[in-house]
């Protein structure tokens, strides 16, 4: 979506809880071993909350403040790189305190939520919000409405970016692309990463579906350095290689002005197409089925373990079957486990 639009309202959740198949409580249980939180202890200046969450929207503003949602779970690694290498700098710390009161929410938790009238466990209303990575972030406004998402973990440079965009109220005046834009201007020299392309032209990505085959677009940028990351190191990893090969690829530029034909066969400048699709963040995987329809995506940081799984995911067709890729990976992880198979969700 190009400005997120999700209210925290009685009957979007219920309704939403209703159509998306709540897990039973037996198969939401956590891994034996795992503690809360797992991640470490969360900084003492969060907000203590009874997870009523209109009340806490109430009580932030009338101190000026915003609500921050901190969907977590327990063992999960990119969290605790949030805590220690975010929330371990001064500067961070001291904007996310003048600008939010950060509540806490375990997507496999079983504590009570509050919206409104209705009353869901957190692994509930996480589901509801089809929450599938962690950390997830959902900033509100003062009118209990969703003004940005993060579906990850940001480096602290692009997170220090998100925090005075919301935290200064700039969602009315500007879309998150064009405010970054301004205050991080991408330079026009550098390299854009496109190695891993195996279609004949980004030009007509629409040409580039084929029956029962995934589209891979990567939007990237110059001088990017999780873009490199992921081009120079991950994507060259020999597991990787092996799924590349079942998807059709395009690398492209998102602050690029060139217009091209878009997987449902519309013309748009790349830039405005990324707009429309609400990329925020490079690199972005989004993949696309064979009629043109996104059906994932990962933007934010992830290490080879998680964009390998996501690969996994799609191309074999399990999103179909297990609609939350957490459960997945999990799963994915112990096959590997099982097959001798050494894994490092951060190697």
């Amino acid at each position: 979506m190009n400005q997120i639009k999700l209210y925290i309202l009685t009957v979007l959740v219920a309704a939403t809880l209703l159509s998306a198949g709540v897990y039973a409580a037996s198969d939401t249980e956590l891994k034996p071993g795992m503690v809360n939180p797992g991640y470490h202890e969360p900084p003492d200046w969060f907000k203590v909350s009874f997870l009523d969450l209109y009340e806490d929207i109430e009580e932030a503003a009338d101190e000026n403040r915003r609500v921050m949602i901190f969907f977590y779970q327990d063992g999960c690694p990119y969290c605790k790189k949030l805590l220690e290498d975010n929330f371990g700098q001064r500067d961070i710390t001291e904007k996310t305190q003048k600008y939010f009161d950060v509540v806490t929410i375990n997507i496999w938790g079983d504590r009570e939520v509050t919206v409104g009238d209705k009353v869901v466990t957190e692994k509930e209303f996480a589901a509801a919000l089809k929450v599938q990575y962690t950390p997830t972030l959902l900033f509100f406004n003062e009118d209990t409405k969703a003004v940005y998402r993060a579906n990850g973990y940001y480096p602290p440079q692009k997170f220090d970016v998100v925090l005075d965009y919301v935290g200064q109220k700039k969602e009315n005046e500007i879309s998150f692309q064009d405010y970054l834009a301004q205050v991080a201007p991408q330079p026009a020299s550098g390299k854009l990463h496109t190695e891993v392309s195996n279609i004949a032209s980004n030009d007509d990505l629409k040409a580039a579906l084929a029956p029962g085959k995934y589209l891979l677009v990567i939007f990237g940028q110059k001088q990017c350095a999780t873009c490199d990351e992921l081009h120079l190191d991950i994507l060259k990893r020999d597991e990787s290689r092996e799924l590349l090969k079942r998807l059709n690829v395009a690398v492209i530029d998102l602050w690029s002005d060139q217009k091209i034909i878009t997987p449902d066969g519309s013309e748009r400048k790349i830039f405005d197409w990324a707009k429309q699709l609400d990329i925020k963040y490079a690199p972005s995987l989004v993949y696309f089925n064979d009629r043109g329809e996104e059906v994932f995506r990962s933007d934010a940081y992830l290490r080879s373990f998680h964009v390998q799984s996501v690969m996994d995911y799609v191309t074999t067709g399990a999103y179909k079957e297990q609609p939350n890729f957490q459960r997945y990976i999990d799963a994915r992880a112990d096959r590997l486990r099982a097959q001798g198979v050494e894994v490092n969700l951060m190697d």
